[in-house]
């Protein structure tokens, strides 16, 4: 498709003539299980753009099989194949990514330009037209607009109804002022038995850790494990195996063991004599085989 082409027949018209195996396809890339995406500016806006290969990889994962009403894909030829088809309904257009002197600085978004010629290619970059299905748009924005309507509209609610959310908000209140006191108080503790015992002890030691709300408070309790605990016992490791070893014990420090040397130069003497040996014997059978 060329850019020609692209610029006579509109996005939203192309998008819309899609077939609807196509627009399950599109969906999924776009969705959580679809390509890596990175920001770009393109004609002066900002815009989502992925390379292809990460899209013929997304089209060969598990997830993408698991669909149903989409084209199978069973290798990676398919699935360009897929793209090259997709490509043509402008939900998304190949751009370059030109070099631009002096290079702007590290995060900053790309600079794109639109390709003249619209074909699909692994190794070249894509930009989004599309952002996703409109029916989660809808519903996202008829319930932002529901949720403001009911806080303005807070004093004409029923008086058990603004009586339940004000129990709702005090027992919230509470919960967090309980979650700082225990923070406080394990806190508190820590540093009592950091000084008094020879390890500390942690109240709730998950409590701030990535779990679960109810694993948060499993267990009641637990000491202290140092953190440099896995390297010191590396290093004792490592001077028992040097204590043990002399080899390695005298790899290690940089100096050569006289015994080693002179096992090994005895060793290269033993080998050299051998070779010569079997080198005059087969010279000798050559010599005998000539002569018959």
């Amino acid at each position: 498709m060329s850019a020609a082409h692209a610029d006579a027949t509109p996005v939203v018209l192309a998008q819309q003539r899609a077939p609807k195996e196509y627009k399950a396809v599109v969906d999924f890339l776009r969705g959580k299980n679809g390509p890596k995406v990175r920001r770009g500016i393109l004609h002066g806006k900002r815009v989502d753009y992925f390379k292809g290969k990460t899209a013929v990889r997304t089209l060969t994962s598990p997830a993408y099989q698991k669909l149903s009403k989409v084209p199978k894909v069973e290798n990676e030829e398919e699935a360009m194949a897929l793209m090259a088809k997709v490509l043509p309904h402008a939900f998304f257009l190949r751009v370059d990514r030109p070099e631009i002197e002096p290079p702007p600085p590290s995060g900053t978004p790309k600079t794109l330009n639109l390709a003249p010629q619209q074909s699909f290619d692994p190794l070249v970059f894509y930009a989004w037209f599309y952002d996703g299905s409109p029916l989660a748009t809808y519903l996202g924005g008829a319930a932002m607009v529901l949720v403001i309507l009911a806080g303005v509209m807070f004093p004409l609610w029923p008086v058990k109804l603004r009586l339940g959310v004000w129990y709702l908000s005090v027992l919230a209140l509470i919960m967090v002022g309980l979650l700082i006191a225990l923070a406080i108080v394990r806190g508190i503790l820590f540093v009592i038995t950091w000084f008094s015992m020879k390890r500390a002890i942690w109240i709730f030691p998950n409590l701030f850790e990535d779990v679960g709300f109810f694993a948060s408070f499993v267990p009641l309790w637990a000491w202290d494990e140092p953190k440099k605990k896995k390297k010191r016992v590396k290093k004792e490791r490592s001077r028992i195996v040097a204590d043990t070893d002399p080899v390695d014990g005298a790899e290690a420090s940089g100096e050569p063991d006289v015994d080693d040397i002179a096992a090994t130069s005895t060793a290269i003497q033993s080998a050299s004599l051998i070779n010569g040996t079997v080198k005059n014997r087969h010279a000798a059978t050559v010599e005998d085989d000539d002569e018959i």
